[in-house]
């Protein structure tokens, strides 16, 4: 088979829970589907799905001058021996390092999908500001390509990566997500009892936990719920025993980790994402599909996963009163909770199904073997 798609991602678990259905989507479309990842513990899953694994060295905290050559040089090594026709970079060390190799490698069609500019371009300070400098040369090489189209997910990251690496407007594509499964997530009616107010994702400063755990702390009437896992490899993650101190205080509860969301979201009220900025955060949108309210920040990606006052609110990043305030809005208006989840699911089906994003990657993938043969 000559229709090879290779995918090259930061690890395994990411791919699998925000790429899968696009990789599934091209397999029935005929081509013969390569992921190239870092690993953790999900690498039967691959097998089971049908895709080829090519395990490569890629950890995320790594910013070794070694550790980034060990990376470089397997995705190279993995790119030589597939020789895809379709090459597809997701998230940043893959964007950056495989935009290269593909150059190198005369590599003629390429996706780029930039789910995030990452926490660099969060973070302040100097030594920050000397980094955005460093990898806006790389996003330069990278993404200089005739053959290419950069996805982003909201229209932040595309003007800001465009006036960072010159990249011509026309290659870029704006595609709000990942998508949700409106089958998997479905809508139910809000629980009765003691409202829950659940902060679902990652255990790291830049999601807004602590100021989620502030505003809880001065709130009653509800139980305010986190879950997700602990992501250690990551700069601002969250100590666990900072962690259990919140719950000992009886501020918060920790569900852990869950692999089926669509059934705690049923047990929820009210779902908050108080980020500092994203891609385009899958949470809300499965919170939408699933006829939730959301309150989440006035910032690139988690505004662009709401309709503000009528699917959820926004409020100011880093602003735990503003925060507090909504969600003690949200608690006191039960029938305004129940209409802007109806208005939540509607959208998700207007514009979050999966299988529209599924098919408009297969129509790039499409467009680009026509322009490139």
């Amino acid at each position: 088979m000559n229709k090879k798609l290779l995918f090259v991602v930061n690890v395994d678990w990411f791919f699998l829970s925000h790429r899968l259905p696009i990789a599934l989507g091209a397999r029935s479309a005929g081509y013969e589907v390569h992921v190239a990842t870092g690993l953790t513990n999900c690498a039967h899953l691959f097998d089971f799905h049908g895709l080829i694994l090519h395990p490569i060295h890629l950890e995320r905290g790594d910013t070794s001058l070694l550790g980034s050559l060990r990376t470089f040089f397997d995705i190279l090594i993995v790119s030589f021996r597939v020789r895809p026709k379709v090459i597809h970079l997701v998230t940043i060390k893959p964007v950056l390092f495989g935009g290269i190799v593909a150059r190198l490698l005369g590599l003629k069609r390429i996706v780029a999908s930039v789910s995030g500019l990452g926490y660099i371009f969060i973070a302040k300070g100097a030594k920050a500001s000397l980094r955005r400098i460093i990898i806006s040369s790389f996003y330069k090489l990278a993404l200089f390509h005739d053959g290419i189209r950069v996805i982003f997910q909201n229209p932040d990251d595309r003007v800001s990566l465009c006036k960072l690496s010159s990249l011509p407007f026309s290659k870029t594509v704006l595609i709000p997500g990942s998508g949700v499964n409106l089958s998997s997530y479905s809508p139910s009616d809000l629980p009765l009892g003691i409202p829950v107010v659940l902060f679902a994702a990652r255990l790291l400063s830049s999601k807004g936990i602590h100021e989620f755990v502030d505003a809880a702390s001065q709130l009653n009437g509800a139980r305010f719920v986190i879950t997700g896992q602990f992501d250690k490899e990551n700069r601002d993650f969250i100590d666990p025993v900072q962690l259990n101190e919140w719950v000992e205080k009886g501020w918060v509860e920790y569900w852990g980790y869950s692999d089926a969301m669509a059934n705690v979201f049923s047990q929820a009220s009210i779902v908050v994402l108080p980020s500092y900025r994203e891609g385009l955060p899958k949470v809300l949108i499965e919170a939408a599909a699933c006829a939730r309210p959301v309150i989440t920040t006035d910032v690139p990606g988690c505004r662009d996963a709401i309709e503000p006052g009528i699917t959820g609110l926004l409020v100011p990043a880093r602003d735990s009163n503003a925060l507090k305030v909504a969600m003690q809005h949200l608690l006191h208006n039960p029938e305004l909770c129940v209409a802007m989840g109806r208005a939540g699911r509607a959208l998700a089906e207007r514009k979050f199904d999966v299988n529209q994003v599924v098919q408009t990657h297969l129509d790039i993938y499409s467009e680009l073997i026509a322009e490139n043969p």
